[in-house]
Order: C-alpha cells, then sequence, then structure tokens
C-alpha cells in the first residue's frame, strides 16, 4: 500500500498562534493544515521570521509561558490529540513519540555534564531500564548518528567535541527513544558544506532504518530538493504554497516560492548572478491587508494589495496548493 493511503502519523488541522506584547498581539502561526506520514520528510522553508520555528514550538506544545498560546486548531499524533493533553502527559509524549532536534547545540547541550549523561537523562525519563543498560543505549544512540569511538565520546563534555559532533550528539538524544515524529529545526546551520552532506545523509539513513517522519525546517530550498518528498512553503506566518518537491520546483505556484528557488545556486554554473528577493518580510506586529508578499510581488495588483488570496488547487492539482490570486484566476 502507498504511505500516502495510510492515516498520517502527524495530522495539523487550523493551527493558529497569538503572542500577546504590551504593544498588541499578532499572529505569527496562523491556519496551519498538513499531515506528515510514516518514513516522509516534509521541508517547511521560509525567510526568517516566518514563522517555521514558531510552528515547531508550537507543535512540541513548547511555546513561552504568558506570552504565546495555541488559540485554535488541532494536532493529533497516531490519533491523540496532543491539544488536550495535561503538561504532565505531554512531557512523556515529548521525547519518546515526537522529538526536536535545535538548531544551535551550544544552547540545547548541558556544557556541564558528559554527553552520555544527558543522553541518558532522556532514556531514563522516556524508556527506563537498569543503570547499565541505559550507558549501553546512550552508546548504541551514539553509534547510530555515526560518532566515532563512541565508547570514549559518551564521557566527554560539550566543549570537548567539534561543532558537527555536538549536532550529532544533539541527533542522538533526539532519536535515543526512537519517536514517530523528529521535528528538525535548522540543524544543519551552523555546519560547513561537507559536515552538513554527511549529516543530511545520516538523517535518511535513519529514517530507512527506523520509519520515523521527518519536519525539516529550513530557509534552504536547495536542502529542501535532497532531502525531502513534500514541502510547506511559509510566508509571514501562512503556509501560501505546499506540494510534492518535484512538482514545485518544476512548476511553482506562487511568486514567493519562484523566488526562494531562484535564490538556490545552479550546479551548472551557469545561471550567472544569483537573484535576490527585495525588499523585508513584514513585521510579525504588521497588520497586512491583502496578500502579505503582495509588497515584494512583481505580479501584484490592486487586488492583492486589497484582499487575501483563498488557498486554491495549483493548475488543478490535488497535492499541490498555494494561495495566490494568479492561480485563483487561472
Amino acid at each position: 500500500m502507498n504511505s500516502q493511503t495510510k492515516k498520517p502519523l502527524l495530522e495539523v488541522q487550523d493551527l493558529k498562534v497569538e503572542i500577546k506584547t504590551k504593544v498588541g498581539s499578532f499572529v505569527p502561526v496562523n491556519g496551519h493544515s498538513f499531515s506528515v506520514h510514516e518514513g516522509e520528510t516534509i521541508g517547511i522553508v521560509g525567510e526568517s521570521g516566518s514563522g517555521k520555528s514558531m510552528t515547531a514550538s508550537a507543535l512540541m506544545r513548547l511555546l513561552p509561558k504568558h506570552v504565546a498560546k495555541i488559540t485554535e486548531g488541532s494536532v493529533r499524533l497516531d490519533g491523540k490529540e496532543l491539544l488536550t493533553l495535561s503538561e504532565k502527559q505531554m512531557r512523556k509524549v515529548r521525547g519518546a513519540e515526537i522529538s526536536m532536534i535545535l538548531q544551535d547545540p551550544q544552547t540545547s547541550l548541558n556544557p556541564a555534564f558528559t554527553v552520555g549523561s544527558q543522553i541518558k537523562e532522556a532514556l531514563r525519563l522516556h524508556a527506563p531500564g537498569p543503570r547499565r543498560s541505559l550507558r549501553s543505549r546512550a552508546i548504541d544512540a551514539l553509534k547510530a548518528v555515526k560518532v566515532a569511538a563512541p565508547e570514549q565520546r559518551i564521557d566527554a563534555y560539550p566543549g570537548e567535541l567539534s561543532g558537527g559532533m555536538r549536532q550529532r550528539v544533539v541527533g542522538a538524544i533526539a532519536i535515543s527513544c526512537r519517536p514517530k515524529v523528529i521535528i528538525a529545526d535548522e540543524p544543519t546551520t551552523s555546519l560547513d558544506v561537507t559536515v552538513q552532506a554527511q549529516y543530511l545523509r545520516l538523517l535518511r539513513e535513519l529514517q530507512e532504518e527506523t520509519g520515523m517522519a521527518i519536519l525539516f525546517i529550513t530557509h534552504d530550498f536547495g536542502i529542501v530538493a535532497s532531502l525531502c518528498h513534500r514541502v510547506l512553503v511559509m510566508y509571514a506566518g501562512r503556509i501560501v504554497e505546499s506540494g510534492p518537491v518535484g512538482k514545485i520546483f518544476a512548476n511553482p505556484a506562487h511568486p514567493y516560492t519562484e523566488a526562494l528557488i531562484a535564490t538556490v545556486p545552479s550546479l551548472s554554473g551557469n545561471q550567472g548572478r544569483l537573484r535576490t528577493i527585495p525588499g523585508q518580510p513584514p513585521s510579525p506586529a504588521e497588520k497586512i491587508v491583502g496578500c502579505p508578499f503582495a509588497p515584494r510581488c512583481d505580479y501584484a495588483d490592486a487586488r492583492c494589495r486589497s484582499e487575501a488570496p483563498p488557498t486554491v488547487l495549483a493548475n488543478g492539482d490535488s497535492e499541490h496548493t498555494t494561495s495566490c490570486w494568479r492561480a485563483v484566476n487561472q
């Protein structure tokens, strides 16, 4: 059976997050709906401030207290509604069923504890066993992410490891309890190109071995092309285009997606000067009238500046949707 005919592991419907500040409130996650299947990688792509990391925090229920809250929507993990769980119940889900790899291992690893103790802590919370067994399983987690000499590295402190090695340790913690879904929030940002390629290859291998689903957050469409099956393009807190990676690269339906793809360097070396997107994304606190991308769009007209476009099928394709008046008028 095709994986897309099976029930999704993660189902998100109409998710909305509101942030309240002294100068007013704004919505950085505005009505997201998507699903992720077993063994599938979904890319979430967009510029800084588009709402990618806030979406991840909402899925994990790790929003800043007293500032941000989920006001609408549903998040179902393997049929279980996460938004109605108590905090105690949610703590049992995090790490065990859904886990997250943060983009900066410097801040996500505690420099005062060995990497082994931090992996064992995750195992102790979510997959307890004898103390001797925990060390053995922590070593296995390091082996899984291709850490050299894991029997020695398990007793090292984060400061004794390279940036690429620390990122692998963060990955080891995330996969140690064999979660169903992993959210990777720009985990390759601090890595050089060679280490980045190794890390992406590692994620693919782990996915093939375990069948886990991956939500990969990035600003780089090149990574999306090499790693992901489907992609969600985000702008100003909205999903403006979604669909299979191949179809979106071949025929992007939203001008923002088109512009992002144009910024990806060509391997042929014949593309000339790289394109940039003029202007800046809107401030999260800015009140938007019409299409949020209109001020930066080459195709925008009066309607784009006055009315928000609905989400429609792109070229009549049920797998490919976009929020653009050009698609509506086709």
